[in-house]
């Protein structure tokens, strides 16, 4: 009964705060389900936020008159605020465009070179996988852990393998998401220390980890961290941080300079000094006005709390797996097939899934978005950026990708699909802190119109 009266609790507060912070999903009649793509700012960040704006004189933060010693008052304090909420003491907070920028420095400055090895796991974002060309580049070596076709897990053996046949290499990292930002399976963060413990350089995406899970950087200690501020509080978009652990700080060999990476520069002689601090990958003016946001939006998630915040996304997971079982056509085959572990103490509030015919036919997942589209549903389809996830549910060979590859000098989604003759991609979606039970009702009534249909896909 305790448990119960907890969950009603829940219910009311997240109701409430939809009406307060989030009111024109229901002013606008949406259904809001991509979370993981992006989340909701809620309308007191705003207000904030744009008080700020209204009431200070803010100037380039390169300076040390008046009003940019107050900008830099005001990102010092937001630089600060993360490294708190992070509990990140022993590390730098460097500013970025978004993760993917933050993964970029990592690419860039990590001293690959012809001994070196990159091993990442085959569910990775494609801003991890592109680093493997910065090591391909320099004459390194790249390797992929698969991930186990049932629950999209990592395969551990293979991880275990490759981290203690490593030891002719030097200059070895090993990149991994700490939550898929396509199944939503929270991988195994004792890897970090395992990994370390064996010589290698730890890259921790945590991207789509962090805005439903609490990250304690005392307690684990990865080398680089990618984070994106919109995916935890909405605003402001076009901002993320890589926090790089202090012992870590000098392996990454920036090739060149920018304004305000350096200390001192000269034109008649070929000599710098670059920053020794978070500036020194912070190219250029940080986005000044727009930083400080991050205090306020970090302070809204600490009064709501994480315990809350998990708590909630079981709750609505728990709800949408189960209803989405029950949805059956007339002869008792399922509607949905969902891809990945269903297990709630493993798995944040992503769901990839196809929707199938009575005969077990695909339905297109292009029909799909544009009839949830004319629902006001907004979820996602595709790739999502993480090719790994979708040739191993949609089991694509090596043999097929080598000679499609191989074969063509450019290539695009829809002649890949003819190439193959079947359907890739998947339906995603994914809930956060605005999200109701009246949402989920109304997309489970959604789903519930392919009961019984055909579909006419072609491929």
């Amino acid at each position: 009964m305790e448990q119960q009266n907890t969950l009603i609790n829940h219910e009311d507060f997240f109701n409430d705060l939809r009406k307060k912070e989030f009111s024109r999903l229901d002013e606008t009649n949406q259904v809001y389900l991509d979370y993981t793509g992006g989340n909701l700012y809620p309308k007191s960040l705003l207000e904030k936020h744009f008080n700020y704006l209204q009431k200070n004189v803010l100037g380039n933060p390169h300076s040390t008159n008046p009003t940019s010693l107050l900008s830099t008052q005001f990102v010092q304090e937001a630089r600060e605020k993360v490294i708190s909420f992070f509990n990140a003491k022993d590390y730098y907070c460097i500013f970025t465009s978004n993760a993917s920028g933050a993964l970029h420095i990592v690419g860039e400055c990590y001293p690959f070179k012809k001994n070196s090895l990159f091993l990442l796991t085959a569910d990775n974002h494609n801003s991890v996988n592109g680093i493997r060309e910065y090591c391909k580049a320099k004459g390194g070596e790249f390797k992929y852990c698969q991930i186990n076709y049932e629950d999209l897990t990592l395969n551990d053996q293979q991880i275990e393998n490759y981290l203690n046949s490593a030891d002719g290499f030097d200059n070895k990292l090993f990149a991994y998401p700490a939550q898929s930002n396509v199944s939503g399976i929270k991988h195994n963060l004792n890897w970090i220390e395992k990994a370390k413990q064996k010589g290698w350089d730890v890259l921790l995406d945590a991207a789509a980890f962090v805005p439903t899970t609490p990250l304690d950087l005392s307690k684990i200690t990865p080398d680089f961290i990618s984070i994106s501020f919109y995916k935890i509080f909405g605003y402001p978009t076009g901002i993320g941080c890589l926090l790089v652990h202090k012992d870590k700080f000098d392996k990454l060999q920036k090739p060149w300079f920018a304004g305000g990476t350096v200390k001192f520069v000269s034109i008649n002689y070929p000599g710098y000094f670059l920053a020794t601090d978070h500036e020194r990958f912070e190219n250029g003016t940080v986005n000044y006005l727009d930083i400080p946001a991050i205090t306020n939006g970090l302070n809204f998630i600490e009064e709501i709390g994480f315990d809350r915040i998990t708590n909630r996304i079981k709750f609505l997971m728990a709800h949408l797996i189960d209803d989405l079982h029950k949805i059956k056509h007339s002869n008792q085959h399922n509607v949905v097939r969902i891809f990945g572990s269903e297990d709630l103490t493993r798995k944040g509030g992503t769901l990839i899934f196809n929707l199938l015919d009575d005969d077990g036919k695909l339905f297109s997942i292009e029909d799909v978005e544009q009839m949830a589209n004319e629902n006001k549903i907004s979820l996602r389809t595709g790739c999502f950026c993480n090719p790994g996830i979708d040739e191993i549910n949609n089991c694509v060979s090596t043999d097929e990708l080598m000679k499609y590859f191989t074969t063509k000098h450019n290539g695009s989604y829809h002649d890949m699909l003819y190439y193959l003759g079947r359907m890739r991609g998947a339906i995603r979606i994914s809930v956060g802190i605005a999200t109701t039970m009246n949402d989920l009702n109304k997309f489970i009534d959604f789903i519930k119109t392919f009961v019984d249909k055909k579909s006419n896909l072609a491929v």
